[in-house]
């Protein structure tokens, strides 16, 4: 973490790892468009979780980009998370000082938020206000290298229970992934 002039903290962790990321991102071709294999993760997560919004998403050193995609209407483009110009669709690019990922990425850890109000450090994150983001469930994508690539995540904008079953549901899932993205990588998909 890190102190603004003011000496307020602020939210998003400092991320060493970035640039190695940004390398091995490059390497493995992720980060920087839509694929289909992810959106249909990401629609998998939904299924699973039973949450409207759901994400594969890499973070490099200035934004997050949801190379995978489940929204409830299945519309996405534009510039920002919240509603795209004139399509009333979500984004696939965030700002790296919006949401929670970030936070998993740098922990390296799960991180379930059931009502993110609850939560001081994260209740001021510009998605409460801008978005209506209430809840948050993400695990991070660990790589063969050891390289944090990003996370996979769930979002709601009411409360919701995730409980312990949630948090071993998204790591599992996560592992998962991370095996799809490997046999990629071998040539295998």
């Amino acid at each position: 973490m890190t102190y603004d002039p003011t000496g307020h903290l602020l939210l998003t962790p400092v991320d060493r790892e970035a640039p190695v990321r940004v390398q091995r991102l490059r390497q493995l071709g992720f980060g920087d468009r839509p694929d289909a294999a992810f959106d249909n993760f990401a629609r998998k997560l939904a299924e699973v979780t039973g949450a409207p919004f759901s994400m594969v998403n890499f973070i490099d050193e200035n934004r997050q980009f949801f190379a995978g995609l489940h929204t409830p209407s299945g519309m996405h483009s534009g510039s920002d998370l919240g509603a795209a110009p004139g399509g009333g669709g979500v984004s696939r690019f965030m700002a790296r000082d919006h949401g929670y990922c970030p936070h998993v990425v740098v922990r390296r850890k799960a991180l379930v938020l059931e009502d993110v109000c609850d939560y001081p450090r994260f209740a001021g994150n510009p998605v409460v206000d801008e978005i209506g983001i209430r809840s948050y469930l993400g695990a991070p994508l660990i790589d063969r290298t050891g390289i944090a690539l990003g996370t996979i995540c769930v979002v709601d904008t009411e409360p919701r229970p995730w409980g312990r079953a949630g948090l071993e549901t998204i790591k599992s899932l996560a592992a998962e992934l991370i095996e799809q993205i490997h046999r990629r990588e071998d040539g295998g998909i």
